[in-house]
């Protein structure tokens, strides 16, 4: 098993880093402290190219694989200590660009992907409901069809980039009672009439991406809105959630190995008793751990971008990198708080962002829990 990067990876990734560093990491754009979007950098980022990886190039997308999406990804996460950016990028890439690309018409391809692609356009998947999390196909919403449009009723919640979105991504049941084929994917402006967005309460990780809550009255789409086939978007949507599982939390691995340097510098630095703190055992051995959940999130992180680009069976080693690296980040944050100590505790720092902007991963895009009896089946042990 060869690891080597080629030159034009490595390339590639050290650009990103090196710009994620010096535009995105600037004091100026320190907006984890102030809570807010940072729309020039979503702009910068965008226009970087960052905005739509596996896009083909035909819409302006770099047309990345998995495996080069995810390195791509990483190094944003290392160089970029806003990890909302971050977060609204891939959500907007991952859940909203990825079905556009792979199920929808030549006309809503032409029409949105290059401007999504630069960033021009703000995509949000609203999926998730007050009632229905994990069970996301138990959806309340429902599009009833009307001749040539659908009249939607119905609110999602937690949506992210909601507040600053153009578009919207959205699945409603198009036929009654519970299946896998009941439920339809639309892309609608956030304009139309009948739609209500509501910007949701304050969260502790992720805070400088924007969530909201989407309400549907009678909002009339017309049918060219849809994107696949009727009853096809649980399938869309599953499809969307490989890649973010799978690519997204690549992020947490650059940024895994951004807070084990400084916690290794720190270490170094830091005297107590006469002596740095990294020659106690109790904090080398954190270091020591830290290390190889690093090492072990990248490689189940690679081998799953490997097998999915080799049309090798690739959902159950998605499923268990995402929630080994959900898991680890939350402990390596936990353990450089620990080692930074008063300092780990202070915002001004941002020591604490590791653990809290960690946090809302064991959450979204599958639960652990959910990622654990996804495994678990695949081991046998669940029908």
């Amino acid at each position: 098993m060869d690891f080597t990067l080629t030159l034009e990876q490595k390339t590639r990734c050290q650009h990103i880093e090196s710009f994620a560093k010096e535009v995105l990491s600037k004091p100026q754009n320190a907006h984890p402290v102030s809570h807010k979007f940072n729309r020039d950098g979503w702009l910068q980022a965008s226009e970087f190219g960052l905005a739509g990886l596996p896009i083909p190039e035909q819409w302006g997308g770099s047309a990345l694989g998995a495996l080069d999406t995810m390195l791509a990804i990483e190094s944003l996460g290392r160089g970029c200590t806003d990890m909302g950016l971050v977060f609204s990028l891939c959500a907007h890439m991952f859940a909203c660009a990825i079905p556009i690309w792979r199920h929808g018409t030549d006309e809503q391809r032409d029409k949105y992907l290059a401007k999504i692609a630069s960033g021009q356009l703000i995509v949000a998947n609203a999926i998730t409901e007050p009632s229905s999390g994990s069970d996301a196909y138990s959806m309340k919403s429902f599009a009833r069809k009307e001749k040539d449009h659908y009249i939607l009723n119905g609110s999602k919640c937690f949506i992210t980039n909601a507040p600053i979105a153009d578009l919207l991504l959205v699945y409603a049941k198009t036929k009654q009672g519970q299946g896998y084929f009941n439920s339809s994917a639309f892309l609608i402006p956030k304009d139309m009439p009948g739609i209500e967005i509501t910007t949701e309460s304050a969260k502790i990780g992720l805070v400088t991406s924007p969530w909201g809550s989407v309400h549907f009255n009678e909002c009339s789409i017309p049918s060219h809105f849809r994107i696949g086939e009727e009853g096809a978007g649980s399938p869309i949507f599953h499809d969307s959630m490989i890649w973010e599982r799978g690519c997204l939390f690549a992020a947490y691995v650059g940024a895994m190995e951004r807070v084990l340097q400084q916690s290794i510098e720190y270490s170094k630095e830091r005297k107590q008793y006469d002596q740095p703190i990294g020659r106690n055992q109790s904090i080398s051995n954190k270091l020591v751990d830290f290390k190889l959940r690093l090492e072990t999130s990248r490689l189940l992180l690679y081998k799953a971008g490997w097998l999915y680009d080799n049309n090798k069976p690739y959902e159950e080693a998605i499923a268990q990198s995402k929630l080994w690296i959900s898991e680890s980040a939350v402990q390596c944050g936990l353990d450089a708080i620990q080692i930074f100590g008063g300092l780990g505790v202070c915002s001004e720092l941002g020591i604490d962002r590791l653990l809290l902007d960690a946090l809302p991963s064991r959450i979204f895009s599958g639960t652990s829990e959910i990622q654990r009896e996804f495994i678990s089946r695949s081991m046998g042990l669940r029908s």
